[in-house]
């Protein structure tokens, strides 16, 4: 069994007391081991194992026709292994990214379709999105319970984390990575995710490395200029394996929670290591929405500072993916001024 807390999350909550001491115990658990574990009933595991089948039998394509699934308008769609960039080197995942399904994309970027392979594919992730949905939702609200009033929450402003992500940009990447070879086992370099609230599973093949809270690192803040996470502590000591288990769902924080909460929860670095066979994996987001500006929830005294959840996107995923076509049509066509009208 995995070393991690793992936590079962009631179909409903509603402030009780139970539900504030198991935030309590959820947001220790955070700030101990940089993630937990959640275990999920009959439905999610059987939404995952579809999705996850899913997502193997595309993977199994020829490359030639898993090209085909991508467009310019958003960054949606298939990835090829090397494509994606962490830390100058390239990732050996391939990926099938699912962003916000949008025919119309009112000239801002990331807005477009999702270029889906078929109609099974597409209903094995919708199903899967919407479960992960709903246990995201209720997540934040014990989450929000944990962190108490302290920091504007408790029980009194349960609904403000959740309210934040109503609408939101939710998203998902799923990835194949390939069996180790003798040249690499890099699978993905040491990062942390740019959004708030990651969900992923796992098949039983393994692979994931987090990176706990150590006592005086400092760690760079990835929402600011000149500050990446990328690479951060790849070859240093103090790293946990993430042993697959079976039935549960790994949950750590993003940069815009560790920005929400001033540090309170950090973002969790995590990194891919290849095993001796092909692993596959899901990994949603949940996430403001692409228009919000998040704040501190306790500001400082006159400090005004937000985030753009759009504009922090775009630019992660612009840093991941230098060359992909989307990025391209971003640069020529000066998309990323456009979000100041819509602040």
């Amino acid at each position: 069994m995995s070393g991690f807390a793992t936590f079962r999350v009631p179909d409903r909550v509603t402030g009780t007391a139970a539900d504030e001491a198991l935030g309590r115990a959820m947001t220790a658990a955070w700030q101990r081991d940089g993630i937990f574990q959640v275990a999920a009933d009959a439905g999610q595991r059987a939404r995952t194992r579809v999705a996850l089948a899913a997502g193997r039998r595309f993977f199994a394509r020829p490359p030639a026709q898993k090209t085909a699934y991508v467009n310019d308008t958003s960054y949606s769609g298939y990835i090829a292994s090397g494509e994606e960039v962490t830390a100058g080197e390239r990732d050996a995942s391939e990926i099938f990214t699912i962003t916000p399904d949008l025919t119309a994309g009112r000239g801002l970027p990331c807005h477009g379709p999702v270029p889906w392979p078929d109609p099974g594919y597409r209903a094995a992730m919708e199903a899967y999105l919407a479960g992960v949905g709903a246990l995201g939702e209720r997540l934040l609200r014990l989450v929000a319970l944990g962190l108490g009033p302290g920091l504007g929450l408790g029980r009194a402003g349960a609904d403000r984390l959740a309210g934040l992500t109503r609408g939101g940009w939710h998203h998902m990447r799923v990835l194949r990575f390939p069996a180790a070879s003798r040249t690499t086992e890099r699978g993905i370099g040491a990062h942390t995710d740019y959004g708030l609230l990651v969900i992923a599973a796992q098949d039983e093949v393994g692979g994931l490395f987090v990176r706990p809270p150590v006592a005086g690192e400092r760690r760079p803040r990835n929402w600011l200029p000149g500050e990446s996470t990328a690479g951060f502590a790849e070859d240093s000591p103090g790293w946990s394996y993430v042993t697959p288990v079976p039935g549960v769902l790994t949950v750590f924080p993003g940069d815009i929670l560790q920005f929400l909460t001033g540090g309170a929860l950090l973002s969790t670095p995590h990194k891919v290591r290849l095993a001796d066979r092909e692993r596959h994996t899901l990994a949603y987001f949940h996430e403001p929405r692409f228009d919000a500006v998040v704040r501190p929830l306790r500001p400082e005294p006159g400090d005004d500072t937000g985030i753009h959840y759009g504009e922090h996107f775009t630019r992660m995923f612009m840093r991941c993916y230098p060359r992909r076509a989307t990025t391209r049509r971003i640069e020529a066509e000066g998309l990323l001024s456009r979000l100041g009208a819509v602040r």
